[in-house]
Protein backbone atom coordinates (compact mmCIF):
# COMPACT_ATOMS: atom_id res chain seq x y z
CA UNK A 1 0.00 0.00 0.00
CA UNK A 2 1.41 3.27 -0.95
CA UNK A 3 0.39 6.36 1.28
CA UNK A 4 1.52 10.09 0.53
CA UNK A 5 0.91 12.42 3.05
CA UNK A 6 -0.58 16.25 2.85
CA UNK A 7 0.11 18.76 5.63
CA UNK A 8 -2.40 21.70 5.95
CA UNK A 9 -2.13 25.24 4.81
CA UNK A 10 -3.13 28.96 5.64
CA UNK A 11 -4.79 30.98 2.88
CA UNK A 12 -2.41 33.47 3.17
CA UNK A 13 0.23 31.19 2.42
CA UNK A 14 -1.14 30.12 -0.97
CA UNK A 15 -0.99 33.57 -2.33
CA UNK A 16 2.78 33.27 -2.65
CA UNK A 17 2.46 29.62 -4.32
CA UNK A 18 3.42 28.92 -8.00
CA UNK A 19 2.11 26.02 -10.15
CA UNK A 20 4.34 23.22 -8.51
CA UNK A 21 3.77 24.74 -4.77
CA UNK A 22 0.16 24.38 -6.26
CA UNK A 23 0.47 20.98 -7.84
CA UNK A 24 2.36 19.52 -4.69
CA UNK A 25 0.31 20.30 -2.28
CA UNK A 26 -3.30 19.68 -3.33
CA UNK A 27 -3.11 17.69 -6.46
CA UNK A 28 -2.65 13.45 -6.09
CA UNK A 29 -1.61 12.34 -9.56
CA UNK A 30 -1.31 8.70 -8.91
CA UNK A 31 -5.03 7.53 -8.05
CA UNK A 32 -4.67 4.56 -9.34
CA UNK A 33 -2.02 2.25 -9.89
CA UNK A 34 -1.75 -1.48 -11.22
CA UNK A 35 -2.09 -4.22 -7.95
CA UNK A 36 -1.77 -1.29 -5.36
CA UNK A 37 -4.19 0.96 -3.15
CA UNK A 38 -2.35 4.09 -3.32
CA UNK A 39 -3.45 6.48 -0.77
CA UNK A 40 -3.33 10.17 0.45
CA UNK A 41 -3.56 11.66 3.96
CA UNK A 42 -4.35 14.74 4.25
CA UNK A 43 -4.29 16.60 7.70
CA UNK A 44 -7.36 18.69 6.86
CA UNK A 45 -9.88 16.91 8.95
CA UNK A 46 -7.89 13.62 8.64
CA UNK A 47 -9.62 12.55 5.42
CA UNK A 48 -7.91 9.49 3.44
CA UNK A 49 -8.46 9.18 -0.15
CA UNK A 50 -6.78 7.32 -3.03
CA UNK A 51 -7.71 4.11 -5.42
CA UNK A 52 -7.46 0.09 -5.24
CA UNK A 53 -6.37 -1.08 -8.69
CA UNK A 54 -6.65 -4.91 -8.47
CA UNK A 55 -5.47 -6.88 -11.24
CA UNK A 56 -3.53 -10.01 -10.72
CA UNK A 57 -3.84 -10.07 -7.12
CA UNK A 58 -6.15 -9.32 -4.24
CA UNK A 59 -5.69 -6.09 -2.10
CA UNK A 60 -6.21 -5.71 1.37
CA UNK A 61 -6.98 -2.29 3.22
CA UNK A 62 -4.44 -2.13 5.77
CA UNK A 63 -3.73 0.31 8.74
CA UNK A 64 -0.26 1.17 10.28
CA UNK A 65 1.81 3.62 12.34
CA UNK A 66 0.51 5.93 10.06
CA UNK A 67 -3.19 5.54 11.07
CA UNK A 68 -2.82 5.03 14.74
CA UNK A 69 -3.67 1.37 14.51
CA UNK A 70 -3.05 -2.04 12.43
CA UNK A 71 -6.89 -2.11 11.35
CA UNK A 72 -7.09 1.05 9.36
CA UNK A 73 -11.04 0.96 10.39
CA UNK A 74 -10.41 1.07 14.10
CA UNK A 75 -11.55 4.31 14.07
CA UNK A 76 -12.34 5.37 10.58
CA UNK A 77 -15.44 5.03 8.29
CA UNK A 78 -15.16 4.41 4.72
CA UNK A 79 -16.97 4.74 1.62
CA UNK A 80 -16.02 3.59 -2.08
CA UNK A 81 -17.40 3.96 -5.39
CA UNK A 82 -16.50 1.53 -8.47
CA UNK A 83 -15.55 3.99 -10.98
CA UNK A 84 -14.34 1.63 -13.81
CA UNK A 85 -15.02 -2.46 -14.67
CA UNK A 86 -16.19 -5.25 -12.63
CA UNK A 87 -14.88 -6.72 -9.23
CA UNK A 88 -15.79 -7.21 -5.63
CA UNK A 89 -15.00 -5.89 -2.11
CA UNK A 90 -15.03 -8.50 0.84
CA UNK A 91 -15.74 -7.26 4.19
CA UNK A 92 -15.21 -9.31 6.89
CA UNK A 93 -15.92 -12.28 4.91
CA UNK A 94 -19.23 -10.52 3.32
CA UNK A 95 -18.47 -10.08 -0.59
CA UNK A 96 -20.00 -7.71 -2.24
CA UNK A 97 -19.94 -7.43 -6.37
CA UNK A 98 -19.34 -3.71 -7.39
CA UNK A 99 -19.88 -2.87 -11.23
CA UNK A 100 -18.91 0.88 -12.54
CA UNK A 101 -21.20 3.14 -10.69
CA UNK A 102 -22.28 1.21 -7.82
CA UNK A 103 -21.19 2.38 -4.13
CA UNK A 104 -20.10 1.01 -0.96
CA UNK A 105 -20.34 2.24 2.95
CA UNK A 106 -18.29 0.40 5.65
CA UNK A 107 -19.04 1.43 9.36
CA UNK A 108 -16.37 2.17 11.90
CA UNK A 109 -15.04 -1.31 13.48
CA UNK A 110 -14.63 -3.56 10.29
CA UNK A 111 -11.59 -5.75 10.29
CA UNK A 112 -10.66 -6.69 7.00
CA UNK A 113 -11.46 -5.36 3.63
CA UNK A 114 -10.29 -6.92 0.35
CA UNK A 115 -10.72 -5.53 -2.89
CA UNK A 116 -10.42 -8.37 -5.64
CA UNK A 117 -10.66 -8.06 -9.61
CA UNK A 118 -9.01 -9.06 -12.66
CA UNK A 119 -7.17 -8.93 -15.91
CA UNK A 120 -10.51 -8.64 -17.84
CA UNK A 121 -13.01 -6.83 -15.90
CA UNK A 122 -9.66 -4.30 -14.41
CA UNK A 123 -12.13 -2.58 -11.65
CA UNK A 124 -11.24 0.72 -9.90
CA UNK A 125 -12.34 1.46 -6.64
CA UNK A 126 -12.25 5.33 -5.37
CA UNK A 127 -11.91 5.40 -1.54
CA UNK A 128 -12.47 8.78 0.83
CA UNK A 129 -12.26 7.63 4.46
CA UNK A 130 -12.98 10.23 7.72
CA UNK A 131 -12.53 9.61 10.99
CA UNK A 132 -15.46 8.25 13.54
CA UNK A 133 -16.66 8.05 16.83
CA UNK A 134 -19.24 5.50 16.36
CA UNK A 135 -20.25 2.16 14.03
CA UNK A 136 -23.20 2.45 11.45
CA UNK A 137 -23.95 -1.07 9.57
CA UNK A 138 -22.03 -1.06 6.51
CA UNK A 139 -24.32 -0.56 3.05
CA UNK A 140 -23.95 -1.61 -0.51
CA UNK A 141 -25.59 1.18 -2.73
CA UNK A 142 -25.62 0.51 -6.66
CA UNK A 143 -26.10 3.47 -8.57
CA UNK A 144 -30.19 2.76 -8.77
CA UNK A 145 -30.10 2.92 -5.04
CA UNK A 146 -28.78 6.64 -5.15
CA UNK A 147 -30.39 9.90 -4.50
CA UNK A 148 -30.29 12.03 -7.61
CA UNK A 149 -30.72 15.55 -7.93
CA UNK A 150 -30.36 17.12 -11.15
CA UNK A 151 -28.89 20.62 -11.92
CA UNK A 152 -28.19 23.43 -14.02
CA UNK A 153 -28.74 24.76 -17.33
CA UNK A 154 -28.08 24.33 -20.77
CA UNK A 155 -27.56 28.30 -21.29
CA UNK A 156 -24.78 27.74 -18.34
CA UNK A 157 -23.23 24.97 -20.30
CA UNK A 158 -23.63 22.64 -16.63
CA UNK A 159 -26.37 20.29 -16.69
CA UNK A 160 -25.30 17.53 -14.63
CA UNK A 161 -26.94 15.12 -12.73
CA UNK A 162 -25.59 15.03 -8.43
CA UNK A 163 -26.07 11.19 -7.28
CA UNK A 164 -25.84 10.83 -3.28
CA UNK A 165 -24.04 7.91 -2.13
CA UNK A 166 -22.81 8.31 1.86
CA UNK A 167 -25.70 10.81 2.49
CA UNK A 168 -28.28 10.73 5.34
CA UNK A 169 -31.24 10.65 2.49
CA UNK A 170 -28.97 6.71 1.57
CA UNK A 171 -27.29 5.70 4.66
CA UNK A 172 -26.04 6.57 7.94
CA UNK A 173 -22.40 8.12 8.18
CA UNK A 174 -20.78 9.90 11.24
CA UNK A 175 -19.17 12.73 9.28
CA UNK A 176 -18.35 11.33 5.59
CA UNK A 177 -20.65 12.66 3.05
CA UNK A 178 -19.91 11.24 -0.52
CA UNK A 179 -21.29 11.20 -4.17
CA UNK A 180 -20.88 11.34 -7.86
CA UNK A 181 -22.05 14.13 -10.16
CA UNK A 182 -21.99 13.17 -13.87
CA UNK A 183 -22.24 15.85 -16.72
CA UNK A 184 -24.25 15.59 -20.03
CA UNK A 185 -22.62 15.95 -23.07
CA UNK A 186 -22.10 19.46 -24.40
CA UNK A 187 -21.47 20.33 -20.26
CA UNK A 188 -18.19 21.45 -18.96
CA UNK A 189 -18.93 23.48 -15.78
CA UNK A 190 -19.61 22.40 -12.29
CA UNK A 191 -20.09 24.26 -9.17
CA UNK A 192 -20.36 27.65 -10.78
CA UNK A 193 -21.87 29.95 -9.07
CA UNK A 194 -19.11 28.49 -6.52
CA UNK A 195 -19.34 28.36 -2.51
CA UNK A 196 -16.75 27.22 0.72
CA UNK A 197 -18.21 25.90 3.35
CA UNK A 198 -16.21 26.45 6.40
CA UNK A 199 -17.37 23.37 8.21
CA UNK A 200 -16.72 20.75 5.94
CA UNK A 201 -13.73 20.45 3.76
CA UNK A 202 -14.33 18.11 0.22
CA UNK A 203 -11.87 16.43 -1.94
CA UNK A 204 -12.41 15.76 -5.64
CA UNK A 205 -11.32 12.96 -8.29
CA UNK A 206 -11.96 13.44 -12.18
CA UNK A 207 -12.91 10.66 -14.86
CA UNK A 208 -13.94 9.56 -17.38
CA UNK A 209 -12.31 12.01 -19.57
CA UNK A 210 -10.37 11.47 -22.69
CA UNK A 211 -6.41 11.34 -23.04
CA UNK A 212 -6.46 14.96 -24.54
CA UNK A 213 -9.30 16.07 -22.24
CA UNK A 214 -8.55 18.54 -19.11
CA UNK A 215 -10.41 19.93 -16.49
CA UNK A 216 -9.30 23.41 -15.25
CA UNK A 217 -10.36 23.19 -11.26
CA UNK A 218 -10.41 26.68 -9.76
CA UNK A 219 -9.42 26.78 -5.45
CA UNK A 220 -8.25 29.25 -3.13
CA UNK A 221 -9.90 32.00 -1.38
CA UNK A 222 -12.81 33.88 -3.25
CA UNK A 223 -10.82 36.43 -3.41
CA UNK A 224 -7.59 34.99 -4.16
CA UNK A 225 -8.06 32.45 -6.73
CA UNK A 226 -5.85 29.67 -8.61
CA UNK A 227 -6.11 27.14 -10.94
CA UNK A 228 -4.63 23.84 -11.17
CA UNK A 229 -4.46 21.93 -14.74
CA UNK A 230 -6.36 18.23 -13.68
CA UNK A 231 -6.56 14.90 -16.11
CA UNK A 232 -8.38 11.74 -16.12
CA UNK A 233 -8.20 10.10 -12.83
CA UNK A 234 -6.65 12.97 -10.61
CA UNK A 235 -7.80 14.22 -7.25
CA UNK A 236 -7.63 17.37 -5.96
CA UNK A 237 -8.03 18.62 -1.95
CA UNK A 238 -10.03 21.61 -1.06
CA UNK A 239 -10.13 23.02 2.25
CA UNK A 240 -12.55 24.71 3.74
CA UNK A 241 -11.82 28.27 3.29
CA UNK A 242 -11.56 27.62 -0.36
CA UNK A 243 -13.70 27.39 -3.10
CA UNK A 244 -14.07 24.53 -5.25
CA UNK A 245 -15.32 24.41 -8.90
CA UNK A 246 -14.26 23.18 -12.29
CA UNK A 247 -14.28 23.27 -16.08
CA UNK A 248 -13.66 21.10 -18.38
CA UNK A 249 -12.65 20.63 -22.29
CA UNK A 250 -15.76 18.25 -22.54
CA UNK A 251 -17.89 16.85 -20.24
CA UNK A 252 -16.63 14.43 -17.37
CA UNK A 253 -17.61 12.95 -14.09
CA UNK A 254 -16.33 13.61 -10.86
CA UNK A 255 -16.74 12.05 -7.01
CA UNK A 256 -16.91 14.33 -4.10
CA UNK A 257 -16.03 13.42 -0.97
CA UNK A 258 -16.26 15.50 2.49
CA UNK A 259 -16.31 15.53 6.24
CA UNK A 260 -16.61 18.03 8.68
CA UNK A 261 -18.65 18.96 11.56
CA UNK A 262 -22.08 18.72 9.99
CA UNK A 263 -23.60 16.85 6.90
CA UNK A 264 -26.05 19.18 5.48
CA UNK A 265 -25.22 18.96 1.95
CA UNK A 266 -26.35 22.50 1.25
CA UNK A 267 -24.66 24.58 3.81
CA UNK A 268 -23.12 26.23 1.91
CA UNK A 269 -21.41 29.67 2.16
CA UNK A 270 -22.55 31.04 -1.87
CA UNK A 271 -20.23 33.60 -3.58
CA UNK A 272 -21.37 35.63 -6.55
CA UNK A 273 -19.84 35.40 -9.75
CA UNK A 274 -18.69 39.15 -10.10
CA UNK A 275 -17.27 39.01 -6.69
CA UNK A 276 -14.41 36.49 -7.58
CA UNK A 277 -11.06 37.91 -7.95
Amino acid sequence: MKLDIRYAQHPDDMKHYDTDQLRKHFLFEKVFIEDEISLCYTHVDRVVFGGAYPVGKKLRLEGGKDFGSDVFLDRRELGIICIAGNGAVSVDGAEYPMKKGDGLYIGKGAKEVIFSGDQEKKPKFYLASAPAHTTYPTVFIPIEKANPRKLGDKATVNVRTIYQYVHPAVCQSCQLVMGMTILEEGSVWNTMPCHTHERRMEVYVYFDMKQDAAVFHIHGAPDETRHILMHNEQAVISPSWSIHSGVGTAAYTFIWAMAGENQTFDDMDNVPTEALK
